[in-house]
């Protein structure tokens, strides 16, 4: 069949993305869904980081590529043995597709999916399969999904099937942004209640972080951006304090605020300077967590003999630690019931034709999780 995507052909292309144009909306051939593997119609496509990453070149990908990884939509047709979907179910698409049988899948890990993570890197579906094609040649799938497009192929382990009445919109931060927010929290550093919290970096995973601390019970979150209107949606979303990262004393205020420093500090914004932040501004015995994803030469220099003296505790969290067929359900549930109010981050919906203005705006730092709506 013939769809239309957004197609990275070179990386490293720089800002404004309106002038130079890295994603092009072109007709792309799809082939129907192989053994194992999906035909999903795109409702709805976040715009994230990790996609800014390999349009800029930070984590390169191989190219031509069809991007996007955070999305919703309407199952159309199934591949041979898939029995548990129907056409018309609405699912959630998951970045890591899990094979179930690799040894972190056997305990319970599937985030760290050895062959999931071998096929995202190559640019295949989980089968090894390459199902998007233009002119007789092959374009790579981003990261088993590709979902900068009206339809995509996917693994079937690439789809959570939702039984909520929630806007395709907003189900579709459940599959990158919420995950890894709120999973950092719960899953990786296991927030407990009554404990306190920082979060630098107020990106749609940083404020889902955030959320999920809230909803954990934690007495006292702190909020650290450099940008004064992140610091304010962060405050009407509940945070107790928020503090600016260019403030030469941040570090200094967030330990005065919590009496020596947090419980638990996530690092959001894949940044080392905001992980040195993070690591000094937990207590002696408190717990550093990061989920961002800084360029793979920018090293960390840990000043070792803390970590054993404090009995300190550094680590890193990948889809938030998650098993998606559980979590993602559990996620939509806390959002019904009002404990994490994923809807109040929501930023604009753009056409597809309207992508490189909408990665200008996340490059640019100020919006919130913008979406490509089909």
């Amino acid at each position: 069949m013939k769809i239309r995507a957004a197609v990275l052909h070179e990386v490293g292309a720089s800002a404004p993305f309106a002038q130079s144009q890295p994603l092009k909306i072109e007709e792309l051939d799809l082939d129907p869904p192989g053994p194992g593997e999906v035909l999903v119609k795109i409702k709805a496509a976040g715009l994230c980081h990790s996609d800014l990453s390999v349009i800029n070149g930070v984590r390169p990908r191989p190219v031509p590529m069809a991007l996007g990884h955070e999305a919703a939509g309407e199952v159309v047709q199934l591949g041979e043995g898939v029995t548990d979907l129907k056409p018309g179910d609405q699912v959630v698409l998951v970045f890591v597709p899990s094979c179930g049988h690799c040894m972190p899948c056997a305990e319970g890990r599937p985030a760290l999916c050895e062959p999931g993570a071998e096929s995202n890197a190559k640019g295949t579906l989980l089968s090894g399969a390459r199902r998007i094609h233009q002119h007789a040649h092959d374009i790579n799938h981003h990261v088993g999904v590709s979902a900068f497009a009206d339809h995509a192929v996917v693994s079937r382990n690439s789809c959570v099937r939702i039984d909520a009445d929630i806007d395709p919109a907003e189900a579709a931060l459940f599959g990158c942004a919420v995950l890894t927010g709120v999973g950092a929290v719960i899953n990786t550093a296991r927030v407990q209640a009554g404990t306190t919290v920082a979060v630098l970096g107020l990106g749609g995973v940083g404020l889902c972080a955030m959320l999920g601390a809230l909803a954990a019970g934690a007495r006292h979150v702190i909020a650290i951006d450099l940008h004064d209107s992140k610091l304010e949606v962060a405050r009407s979303l509940g945070a107790t304090a928020t503090v600016n990262a260019r403030d030469p004393d941040a570090i200094e205020k967030v330990r005065a605020l919590t009496g020596g420093g947090v419980d638990y500090a996530f690092e959001m914004a894949g940044s080392v300077q905001a992980m040195e932040a993070a690591y000094r501004m937990t207590r002696r015995g408190g717990m550093t967590v990061t989920a961002g994803l800084p360029p793979p030469g920018h090293n960390w220099p840990l000043q070792q003999v803390s970590l054993v003296a404090e009995e300190r505790t550094v680590k890193g969290s990948y889809i938030g630690s998650c098993v998606p067929s559980r979590d993602i359900p559990r996620y939509i549930g806390l959002y019904q019931a009002g404990k994490l109010p994923i809807n109040r981050l929501m930023g604009e919906r753009l056409a597809l034709s309207d992508i490189n203005r909408g990665f200008d705006r996340l490059d640019a730092g100020e919006s919130l999780r913008d979406l490509i709506v089909f």
